[in-house]
């Protein structure tokens, strides 16, 4: 009976993922993107998930207002519905002067195709933009992936992706860290998300909590001498963005290995939350990114 309820409640979820697709494609990226941000804007505040990004706002800006705070919760949701109704048009989305689409800057901090090369980002802006500038020129990219748990919704997001400028996704785990291993061995590149909790990884400063914060970006670096080249997306205009190449950051190299991914490991949070002040608003903030601690006080 379990499993026959579960294959009904995949079916309902795949079924209404598919019709917000259906509606974004007729509605167009523009209206589609506008609808979303509207829906969220006013509701998203209203969940119960809202009292992790309160709370997260307040440790990161407790010298903010508590209206200015409110205000921010809500661009972040806005940013959420966004996202969440451009997906079905973000494989199609070119380089253009002006209207949809996206420009990109400090492409000039982008190393050689052949030279291998990790770009970090974050779920800033429409992520999913990202790995379009940065696997230009011929460079073979490849990512992490975090499948749902629904097999089908599952289904329906890489049909989304149609491959685009990614030549890989790999499964995130120990199996996905083999495969990226193998790729960067063979001169490739990745695209990798670093703003995120980990279980595993190290204790790191962010926004002055000891952040449990992922090692693995950092030790691919090192162990491969991979170009680290922070990237994040910005909206500048009604579904148009900037893709923000930031000059590579220096790999330690003391002779002390866990020393230099835990130096690296840091100047990655610290580059997050630089950009997390300049864009307060367009990030998720609904996620327990800090001890589970300060969640209770």
């Amino acid at each position: 009976m379990a499993a026959k309820n579960r294959q009904w409640r995949w079916r309902f979820e795949a079924a209404l993922a598919r019709g917000l697709v259906a509606l974004s494609r007729r509605m167009g990226m523009v209206r589609a993107s506008a609808l979303g941000g509207a829906i969220c804007r006013h509701v998203g505040p209203l969940l119960p998930v809202s009292r992790i990004g309160r709370r997260n706002l307040e440790i990161a800006f407790p010298d903010r207002t508590p209206q200015w705070r409110e205000e921010t919760l809500r661009d972040a949701w806005e940013n959420l519905g966004r996202v969440m109704l451009e997906w079905p048009h973000v494989a199609d989305l070119r380089r253009t002067e002006s209207g949809p689409g996206w420009e990109a800057a400090g492409e000039e901090n982008i190393p050689p195709p052949e030279t291998p090369c990790i770009f970090i980002s974050a779920h800033l802006s429409n992520w999913e933009l990202m790995q379009r500038p940065a696997g230009g020129s011929g460079r073979r990219m490849a990512g992490f992936y975090r499948a749902p748990d629904n097999p089908l919704v599952d289904e329906l997001v890489q049909s989304l992706r149609g491959g685009g400028d990614i030549s890989a996704l790999f499964p995130k785990g120990s199996r996905g860290a083999r495969m990226a291993m193998k790729h960067l061995g063979a001169g490739h590149s990745m695209g990798i998300l670093v703003d995120q909790k980990m279980n595993e990884g190290l204790a790191l400063p962010f926004f002055g909590q000891p952040a449990m914060t992922p090692t693995g970006p950092a030790e691919l670096a090192l162990r491969f001498g991979c170009v680290v080249v922070p990237c994040r997306t910005q909206r500048i205009g009604p579904c148009r963005y900037r893709v923000l190449f930031e000059p590579p950051l220096p790999l330690p190299d003391t002779g002390d290995r866990a020393a230099d991914v835990r130096s690296l490991a840091l100047m990655m949070n610290q580059t997050l939350e630089r950009w997390l002040r300049e864009q307060p608003g367009e990030w998720l903030w609904l996620h327990r990114r800090f001890p589970r601690e300060v969640y209770r006080r």
